[in-house]
């Protein structure tokens, strides 16, 4: 080998050992072409996202630069996006986001559960942690991530790259990150509101009531409820009843795993859907029930399909639905149902999560066919105006 070439590519080694910016070494780099700016939707105003363009920043001795691959969409996201509750504006929204490792700084050498991170890995985040003693890798269950900062619900700071609707996310120290590469991208798009669902069912299963061979229902066949049923169904449990009224998602809903289905459209009155769920348990009402749709009369309406000693899971209301009307003695006191709420996830709920999805491959459940629709980053509008309008299923953003 000539002295040239020799010389050609230790200066190769050493642009890939620095910031494109000029900055001192890091930890390591991708051996690809790092831009020196990013692409980010930033939602400006309610209603529309801007396609703006961001220098990437030094790394610190902690942070993870990555390139997103994609991202699912939200109702979260599409609740800000219409009325901008979290008064957050301008902000990068996408929390359900995963990319690929290209720059690392020193001092980062594994994720949040101890598995080794290198350039090229697969990742997601969960949270960013704040000063709470409460929410820690290894304190299993006593507070969820709603006491922390998530990336995607962030407000917009000198950084920008603060969400996974981008081409690449700054993932700074005191954040938790996972190394998923064992997982294709769809998997690990849902990974975010599967935890969701694990963390339900894992509230679920503190009653005592939900077992093997329960009669479950689940209200809602959503990307939500069909999660639902599918974590189920990888539990073992085979006697599942979904209730929706969509014949499209109850379709769906059969083959993540339910039994037997029933349209609420085809009832008129509770007393006669109730009559419907029971049939479709062969004349039993439900061990355990799942709430999944937001609507304050389906939660009035699931105490009906519960018999006696039951157990009901409430996790439809990720935001202010309204108020819901039941009558305590009959839906509660005389029989007795033990209700859980259920809000988001723990970290010890996301990181079980990574099982359930290789679980469910495994059994054969259709997990990638959540995903209906799949929007380059710069169609985000589209994108967003396709999940409020309900046509499909999960939306996601993935890179072009």
């Amino acid at each position: 080998m000539e002295v040239n070439q020799i010389e050609s590519i230790v200066q190769q080694v050493l642009a890939q050992m620095r910031d494109t910016n000029g900055a001192g070494p890091v930890y390591g780099a991708a051996s690809g072409s790092i831009p020196a700016t990013s692409r980010v939707a930033m939602l400006t105003e309610k209603g529309h996202f801007d396609i703006q363009e961001y220098a990437i920043p030094e790394l610190g001795d902690d942070d993870i630069l990555v390139k997103v691959e994609g991202c699912g969409v939200c109702g979260t996201d599409a609740h800000e996006f219409k009325r901008d509750p979290f008064d957050l504006i301008p902000v990068v929204l996408g929390h359900e986001g995963t990319g690929e490792i290209v720059k690392m700084g020193k001092n980062v050498k594994q994720d949040s559960a101890g598995k080794p991170l290198k350039i090229g890995d697969k990742v997601v985040t969960c949270m960013i942690f704040k000063d709470n003693p409460d929410i820690t890798m290894f304190d299993l269950n006593k507070q969820n991530v709603g006491g922390a900062d998530v990336y995607g619900l962030l407000p917009d700071d000198d950084i920008h790259l603060n969400g996974w609707f981008s081409d690449y996310i700054l993932i700074r120290g005191g954040s938790t990150v996972f190394n998923v590469s064992d997982l294709d991208l769809d998997s690990r798009i849902l990974i975010e509101p599967c935890a969701v669902l694990i963390h339900a069912v894992e509230r679920a299963k503190t009653t005592g009531i939900l077992r093997f061979n329960s009669r479950v229902a689940v209200q809602g066949c959503g990307p939500i409820g069909l999660i639902c049923i599918a974590i189920l169904k990888t539990m073992g449990i085979q006697n599942i009843v979904a209730v929706d009224g969509e014949e499209k998602r109850l379709s769906f809903a059969r083959e993540m795993g339910a039994g037997a289905t029933v349209n609420f459209k085809n009832h008129q009155g509770i007393e006669a859907l109730a009559g419907a769920v029971k049939d479709a348990f062969g004349g039993y009402l439900a061990d355990f029930a799942f709430q999944c749709t937001g609507s304050p009369v389906a939660h009035s309406n699931i105490y009906k399909f519960i018999r006696n000693g039951g157990g009901l899971c409430e996790l439809g209301f990720f935001i202010n639905g309204g108020d819901a009307t039941i009558n305590p003695h009959f839906d509660i006191c005389s029989k007795e149902i033990t209700t859980v709420g259920s809000w988001v996830y723990t970290l010890r709920d996301y990181a079980t999560t990574f099982d359930f999805l290789k679980s469910a491959k495994d059994i054969g459940l259709p997990m990638s066919k959540l995903i209906t629709h799949r929007f380059p980053l710069e169609k985000i509008n589209e994108a967003l105006e396709t999940n409020l309008k309900m046509e499909g299923l999960k939306i996601a953003i993935v890179a072009s």
